[in-house]
């Protein structure tokens, strides 16, 4: 008896076209999904980052009565901008032991001890370990070592904040002035209208962190709940260029100077000789634009989460700022004391 087979048909080729657009329609619709459920993660993640950092200050006050200072410079240093000088450890080394890292900050501890003294510079040991602390997770790059100032320096992305005024030395808009042969906080500053709209013109005011230390929160008259404390800043694009480096004293690397600024105006606002950053490197194609020629004087708090930066303030709440902030709102959340009401919300 013969019995006859019965054919099994497969998938036609049209079939199988509709199945590979269905499929790609779906990752199509699942990859933004999955790729904002990671950035609020990694936002989150930096968002914790900060309030740790604002509290490792607040902890570092309390058992010093005063903030740490944003770098340490002795005697020797003749330009705060220009990180061949012999500048010393930043608030970021200081608070070390308030972060839970008081291994890695006991290699550091006795030049800190040391430096206004004699220049001890053993505390650059520290300089090329990774803190996971200083990383936002959404910036890239963070494994590429900085070149400058003798080579590797492990990257961070968060910048003390010394002020809307220059990081240079004395003058009208100078975040610090050297008297007498010591560094100290140059404020009030005058701000002339040449560098800002006509409103900002003879405003004053200093930063909640300055030159070798000193300010407490008595000193923000302002209010410690619209006074940053710590900016988010970014990577540089390559080995060469300073800007987020955890360790290293100078505006753009573990400073935030100058925002508000005519050329600084907003967050992630950076066209081409924009930031001020020594030998660093010109993109403004990825918002890294940049005067290389200068020296480190300004820099524009940055980040690669969308629409704006998270931001730590003296009071130690942390708050997500948007790019769309005015300039003058901006300014003023950056100085201490310079007696302005804000009167917007930001």
């Amino acid at each position: 008896m013969n019995l006859s087979r019965k054919s099994r048909p497969g998938f036609t080729l049209i079939e199988l076209l509709v199945v590979i657009a269905i499929i790609a329609i779906l990752i199509g619709l699942l990859l933004p999904a999955v790729q904002k459920v990671r950035e609020a993660a990694a936002r989150m993640q930096c968002s914790n980052n900060m309030k740790q950092l604002t509290l490792a200050c607040h902890n570092y006050h309390d058992a010093l009565t005063k903030f740490p200072a944003a770098v340490m410079e002795n005697s020797s240093v003749n330009d705060i901008s220009n990180f061949n000088e012999p500048f010393g450890p930043n608030w970021a080394v200081l608070i070390l032991p308030y972060i839970e890292q008081t291994a890695l900050y006991s290699q550091a501890s006795s030049s800190v001890t040391n430096y206004m003294t004699n220049g001890d510079q053993s505390w650059r040991a520290v300089r090329g370990t990774t803190v996971k602390t200083f990383r936002c997770p959404s910036d890239n790059g963070g494994d590429n070592l900085m070149a400058r100032a003798g080579g590797g320096w492990a990257r961070g992305n968060y910048g003390g904040n010394v002020g809307p005024g220059m990081f240079w030395n004395g003058g009208p808009v100078g975040v610090a002035l050297k008297s007498n042969g010591n560094w100290g906080d140059n404020n009030p500053n005058n701000f002339p209208a040449d560098y800002y709209p006509g409103y900002m013109a003879g405003w004053s005011g200093g930063g909640p962190l300055v030159i070798n230390g000193g300010t407490s929160m008595n000193s923000i008259s302002d209010g410690t709940s619209s006074t940053v404390l710590i900016d988010e800043l970014r990577i540089g694009p390559t080995a060469n260029d300073l800007r987020g480096t955890w360790a290293l004293g100078v505006a753009g690397a573990s400073i935030s100077a100058a925002n508000g600024r005519i050329d600084t105006p907003t967050p992630n606002v950076s066209l081409s000789g924009w930031d001020d950053i020594q030998q660093g490197d010109d993109r403004p194609d990825i918002g890294m634009g940049c005067c290389s020629g200068c020296n480190s004087w300004q820099v524009t708090a940055k980040s690669r989460h969308t629409t704006g930066v998270v931001t730590g303030f003296v009071d130690g709440h942390v708050q997500f700022i948007s790019n769309s902030i005015s300039q003058r709102a901006w300014f003023l959340l950056h100085s201490r004391n310079d007696g302005q009401v804000i009167g917007e919300n930001y």
